[in-house]
């Protein structure tokens, strides 16, 4: 046999059971790069770069472009003193654009996507790709195998190296780096609610300015029927109306630079000269406190930026680029500017800045304009919301909810009914509380900038880990960052009390959620593993088990992907039967956007061929939907059988035969395929490998004998157990499922007995069962109950 195929005979002497992994034809490494490049930014011809930086428009700067709205509004809430004023803060809002969407979002935070997916959770993920900072150990060397699972490695001696040690050595920094993550996305989340409050109030707040004596309670009304119009319709999903965002948000940002430039010429062209940052220096020079205050208006200038990058997916970054540079930048310059022109000569009409500065024939279209825009903003961050909790679900940090996919084209775009409800109620209860756009810019402010300072922060982890940066560049990055973020930060606390507690609040009570719940699954994780089932009591049994051997097969559901889990002893030790055939079925997430379908199942035998038993590992990434998954118990049989001939064929082959079929599987693959035998103090195989030429059943688990088998027995195997197995699925399926219940331990503290017992209990009762996400029938249902003390 060639050296590249030899195995060490340690692991044929040790008894250790051979297992196949599904994907036995593993491409050669060129092969492998032309597949992972599959999954990278491709390059696009230029009519087509133009037509994805169109689209984009709609998708990705609705938020960012209906800023204009109320920006000057929230930034001088009480009167304009001085019209230089006007001129500082413009200077303000032209740098804050130029520092923070374009240069550090658009060529910088964009290029740090996970295989384009976008936001604090694909940010997370390439990190836990790069280094061992996963809270729940479920992950094998095999996993990193995968096409879409980028990394790279680390010479010993640098500083990223130092890095990743850093990060594994303590659970207290793999829990903080989590913490920083879930409250980034507890934030977005807060935008979720705010966006559509302050966009959609804002733009209705047009139809009082031509009707002076017209109550705010009638805006405020109109802007709650647009709210509760635009949840009810979320059910739909973007990509049916999704053709119509992309020419409104382009007319949008022509209209309001048209406008722009007409004011300019109008009233005063010497506001350009606010592009010389010396008029902030006088500006707050002249304000003082109060300049500093008005911060967190100039910030609103900026919302949508952090959007940007969670809605990222589906379009390539150089299409992101080009249409924020092309047409974003310069229509929003001219906006504001156009705006701060008006005001030299209008100082009084700045509660009102945007309407009033419309040129009178154009007003309406304007402001039918400006409701769309307003509609699609408040789009894509809802978008974003339910994208993020589907990720949080994911990732073991968000109750089970209902995900409906709402787009065959697009993987992405989600519907979640429960929160969108819950959305909708918070955002009507904002509007409607507040009544004005002050103080919930005031909150806006405060979520935007937090999600802002935790992507800086994971952005340092990435230049170093995911690029390779020298630490001098990610800290001058950091640096930079910081001070401008931490300025508006600063800024923004000062009105915590005038409505920023509102994000505080909202994001407190999520975050709370998903800390309970993650801590809850990671120790009924931890319990499930240490009290598994070794394999020198399974083989005790025999291969009936100790019990009657029933025609069926029973699929038992579990997390673990390794080892007999508990719940399986616990059922065959209170009832008298169990299926002749039993797989054990362990759905997982990995920290990778999608799984390939032909990569995506690992089946292995578990103990000799006698005992029927098999098991199943059906791999999902944080952006595929698992869901109502109707062909998935097909998929897993068709898996079953491939592994079962595939077995058969390895037994028969000569030297060369398994050098084609088998030879490129990596040294990898078959470690974590050989890995749950080699943890028992007994393991038993089935099948042996040789150390000389051949593939062997070994007929006494105990005492094995390697013999060479021929071709035509092999396959007589392969029928007699498929027939058995396809008896066995006519039988019947039967899926059994763990109804688990978890409770602290009686000498717990007792904040984790109000964690465990309480909330994580309650949010258990209210979540979606495993029985509706596997789509399983009722008639073949079987719940096994337990309880686990942690």
């Amino acid at each position: 046999m060639a050296s590249g195929m030899e195995i060490d005979e340690e692991h044929e002497t040790k008894g250790s059971m051979w297992v196949l992994d599904q994907k036995l034809d593993q491409p050669m490494d060129e092969e492998a790069g032309r597949l992972r490049n599959m999954y990278r930014e491709k390059k696009f011809s230029s009519i087509l770069l133009l037509r994805l930086a169109f689209q984009s428009l709609g998708v990705v700067y609705g938020d960012l472009g209906t800023s204009p709205l109320y920006v000057f509004y929230n930034t001088f809430p009480k009167k304009i003193d001085d019209p230089e004023d006007v001129i500082g803060a413009l200077s303000l809002i032209i740098y804050s654009l130029t520092l923070i969407p374009l240069l550090k979002y658009v060529f910088i935070v964009c290029r740090a996507n996970d295989n384009g997916q976008g936001g604090t959770f694909a940010l997370y993920s390439l990190l836990c790709r790069h280094a061992k900072v996963k809270t729940i150990p479920n992950q094998h060397r095999t996993d990193e195998e995968l096409t879409t699972y980028s990394r790279s490695t680390f010479n010993e001696n640098s500083f990223a190296e130092k890095t990743k040690k850093w990060l594994e050595a303590q659970d207290l920094r793999k829990n903080a780096l989590l913490l920083l993550v879930l409250a980034g996305t507890c934030m977005v989340i807060g935008d979720g609610i705010l966006t559509p409050a302050i966009s959609v109030l804002s733009a209705s707040g047009g139809i009082k300015v031509n009707n002076p004596k017209m109550e705010n309670g009638m805006v405020v009304l109109v802007a709650v029927v647009i709210l509760v119009g635009l949840f009810s319709m979320q059910h739909y999903g973007t990509d049916k109306v999704g053709w119509l965002f992309a020419p409104i948000v382009l007319l949008w940002f022509l209209l309001i630079g048209g406008i722009g430039i007409f004011n300019i010429w109008k009233y005063d062209s010497s506001v350009l000269r606010a592009f010389s940052p010396v008029h902030i220096y006088r500006y707050f020079r002249r304000q003082k406190r109060d300049g500093w205050s008005s911060l967190g208006g100039i910030m609103l200038s900026i919302t949508g930026t952090e959007a940007l990058f969670a809605d990222l997916a589906h379009f390539p970054v150089s299409a992101i680029q080009l249409a924020f540079t092309v047409v974003v930048f310069p229509c929003l310059l001219l906006a504001y500017s156009g705006q701060a022109a008006y005001l030299m000569q209008n100082t009084d009409h700045v509660v009102d800045v945007f309407y009033r500065s419309i040129p009178e024939s154009i007003y309406w279209p304007t402001f039918i304009i400006a409701t769309l825009a307003a509609v699609v903003a408040s789009q894509a961050t809802i978008s974003a919301s339910f994208s993020l909790i589907k990720q949080a679900v994911a990732l073991g940090c968000f109750p089970r909810v209902k995900v409906v996919h709402t787009s065959k084209n697009f993987l992405g775009q989600v519907y979640i009914p429960d929160m969108n409800w819950i959305l909708m109620i918070l955002c009507i209860a904002v509007t409607v509380g507040f009544k004005n756009q002050s103080q919930i810019g005031n909150a806006y402010g405060t979520a935007v900038v937090i999600v802002m300072l935790t992507t800086t922060l994971l952005m340092m982890l990435i230049m170093l880990l995911v690029w390779h940066c020298h630490w001098i560049l990610a800290l001058i990055f950091t640096i930079l960052s910081l001070v401008v973020e931490g300025t508006y930060f600063s800024a923004v606390l000062l009105k915590v009390d005038q409505g920023g507690w509102v994000p505080l609040v909202i994001a407190g009570a999520f975050l709370g959620i998903m800390v309970v719940w993650h801590y809850g699954t990671v120790k009924r994780y931890e319990f499930e593993m240490h009290s598994k089932v070794s394999m020198a009591w399974v083989l005790g049994l025999g291969p009936s088990l100790g019990l009657v051997r029933v025609p069926g097969i029973g699929l038992v559901y579990t997390e673990l992907a390794s080892g007999v889990p508990r719940i399986f002893s616990h059922f065959i030790t209170n009832l008298p039967a169990i299926h002749s055939a039993v797989v054990f079925v362990c759905v997982k997430y990995l920290p990778v956007y999608t799984v390939p379908e032909d990569e995506r199942f690992l089946v292995k035998r578990i103990g000799p061929k006698s005992f029927h038993m098999f098991r199943c590992v059906a791999r999902y990434g944080y952006k595929d939907l698992h869901r109502k998954d109707d062909d998935f118990e097909k998929k897993l049989f068709d898996n079953l059988f491939l592994f079962v001939r595939l077995e058969s064929m390895m037994e028969g082959c000569s030297d060369s035969d398994e050098y084609s079929l088998y030879g490129q599987q990596t040294q990898q693959s078959r470690d974590f395929l050989l890995k749950d035998n080699l943890n028992t103090s007994t393991s038993v195989a089935d099948l042996t490998i040789s150390s000389v030429d051949s593939i062997v059943p070994v007929k006494s688990p105990l005492n094995a004998t390697p013999t060479v088998s021929s071709g035509p027995e092999s396959s007589q195997t392969e029928v007699d157990e498929l027939e058995f197995l396809n008896s066995c699925r006519e039988a019947g399926v039967v899926h059994i499922l763990g109804n688990t219940i978890v409770r602290a331990r009686r000498d717990s503290r007792f904040y984790k007995k109000i964690a465990i017992d309480y909330v994580y209990a309650f949010l258990r009762k209210i979540c979606r069962e495993n029985s509706a996400i596997f789509n399983v029938p009722h008639e073949s249902l079987l719940n096994v109950g337990q309880i686990f003390y942690v």
